[in-house]
């Protein structure tokens, strides 16, 4: 086509028939969803928390238990490096919230004990003093580290137990040094991901104390390197009995590699199959075949789920928890151990909730803006411009279709701030065709051709819808790095209706323009 490359002329068209493909699926309502053809795409664009409803929880990550249980890894440590040396020391115990300090009797040994104790932690530095105290205190720049590895991990198992459970377009994000915003949109049982959530769900395996009462572990006399646990299990005096176990883990839930609720065949109860990886197997292996006849403790967040006599080797590596389980406990236990432990407990701080009545109001709010703003700019771009403000507006309908489907092919979720960006995005398109509208209309006013004032109103109104269209995006950039949230979602709503606007602005409405000029071979352009 003359005053139009080839090549130009297929890439729009190529483009507007991807987005009218790419866009389609959003006219049919989620629930139905399984009713579009197999041959057109089925994604389609995500609701936010505020259109769909659902929850919102701010979670706070206890930073300060994976500090204290560092410590008290580091005292069993010395505890067990001074056993080996034969060091007789005092006084073992935290030092402030980031130190473990002892006292060695006999000063001679204070050299031998330091050295002993200098290779338990790489991160910690050894001081001595000269009346025989030894303290292991903790790099802050390691304990900032610390911190922050706490925090991503944390966001990750939140995701992963959000995705176990089968949760739509969770949105999960940090906020702080120690929070994370979870956005669960549509979401109709919170209560089930707020107990997911206030679990740390840390499984160890442990051999009770057998040669140490319990009773004297009640009235406080705990031998060192063990601890006193509760249990599910009631005692006759209605209380829950209470296990005595050595505080060294043997085997590590972080060794699983599946866990699937199941039901015992002989008992017909409600049990959890797990599975180890290599390590775990040999792990499990030796530990069940060392210990044939005594019990074995499984232990999740601090409280004794089970303790079985060990009855024969388990060499597979496979295994079976037992409990007061039923269908939901089982099957919600088998999720938290196959999406992990989390590195410290969550604890929620804030709760929303959104009503889905709420939510299809702000969709129709948003709607009829939509609308009503699409009106009037229809209105005034074909009283302003006639048949060239009526090519303009053809150009906006693709627009707002390519906005619709680069959204379903990202899978971006829509918010209402996403919405006023797509409201503005609208207006902002209309404005290079009231530049270009007003070029070609300056130079058919110098007595140019048709063709002329067409390709001179196009070359020359480009460079500043380029610029202008350029810092907006460069103001979304900073938005979304620096934003959160429905902040984000605004600023990738306007950046994309920005990409497709410069397409469909300046490609879209010449393809309409020459093809008009080509059939009607006007004298003079109507604009």
């Amino acid at each position: 086509m003359a005053g139009m490359a080839k090549w130009k002329i297929w890439t729009i068209l190529v483009l507007v028939g991807l987005g009218v493909i790419f866009a389609a699926p959003n006219l049919v309502p989620p629930e139905r969803a399984e009713s579009i053809p197999a041959w057109l795409p089925h994604r389609q664009v995500s609701l936010g928390l505020d259109l769909l409803g659902g929850s919102y929880l701010l979670l706070q990550v206890d930073v300060d238990a994976v500090m204290k249980e560092r410590l008290n890894n580091l005292i069993d440590g010395v505890r067990t490096a001074m056993r080996k040396e034969r060091i007789i020391v005092s006084n073992l115990g935290p030092d402030g919230a980031t130190a473990v300090s002892f006292k060695v009797r006999d000063s001679a040994e204070l050299e031998k004990a330091r050295n002993a104790v200098r290779d338990l932690d790489p991160t910690t530095q050894v001081t001595t003093q000269p009346d025989g105290t030894v303290k292991i205190q903790f790099d802050q720049q390691q304990i900032a580290d610390l911190n922050r590895k706490t925090l991503t991990q944390s966001v990750e198992i939140v995701r992963r137990r959000m995705d176990e459970t089968g949760t739509k377009e969770p949105s999960i994000q940090t906020q702080g040094i120690d929070r994370i915003l979870v956005q669960l949109p549509g979401l109709k049982d919170p209560e089930r991901i707020k107990e997911l959530l206030g679990k740390t769900a840390k499984l160890t395996f442990h051999l009770p104390d057998l040669t140490n009462s319990v009773e004297e572990a009640k009235a406080g006399h705990i031998p060192p390197g063990d601890e006193l646990l509760p249990s599910d299990q009631v005692g006759a005096d209605g209380k829950p009995v209470m296990y005595l176990i050595q505080r060294r883990v043997l085997v590590s839930g972080d060794r699983l590699t599946d866990a699937q609720p199941g039901t015992n065949p002989q008992s017909g109860q409600w049990v959890v199959n797990f599975t180890f990886d290599g390590v775990g197997t040999r792990q499990f292996a030796d530990v069940t075949r060392d210990n044939v006849g005594r019990p074995f403790a499984v232990v999740l967040d601090g409280k004794v789920i089970t303790a079985p006599v060990i009855r024969e080797p388990i060499l597979g590596g496979r295994g079976q928890i037992s409990g007061s389980f039923t269908a939901r406990s089982a099957s919600d236990l088998a999720v938290l151990l196959r999406a992990g432990a989390l590195p410290a407990p969550l604890k929620i701080i804030e709760e929303r909730s959104i009503g889905p009545g709420l939510g299809a109001d702000s969709i129709r709010a948003g709607v009829y803006s939509c609308i009503a703003g699409f009106g009037l700019v229809v209105v005034y771009m074909i009283a302003a411009y006639g048949l060239f403000g009526f090519f303009a507006n053809v150009a906006l309908v693709a627009n707002l279709v390519l906005i619709i489907a680069a959204m379903s092919i990202l899978q971006a979720t829509l918010t209402l701030p996403g919405i006023a960006g797509i409201l503005l995005t609208l207006g902002m398109a209309v404005d290079a065709n009231v530049l270009i509208n007003e070029r070609i209309r300056e130079e058919t006013k110098n007595g140019k051709t048709p063709l002329a004032a067409l390709d001179a109103g196009f070359s020359r109104a480009l460079s500043t819808i380029v610029d202008a269209n350029l810092t907006t995006l460069i103001k979304m950039l900073l938005l979304y790095m620096f934003g959160s949230g429905p902040v984000k979602g605004f600023a990738v709503t306007i950046s994309i209706g920005i990409l497709t606007s410069m397409v469909t602005a300046t490609l879209l409405v010449r393809l309409l323009i020459l093809t008009w000029i080509r059939y009607r071979r006007p004298k003079l352009l109507p604009v």
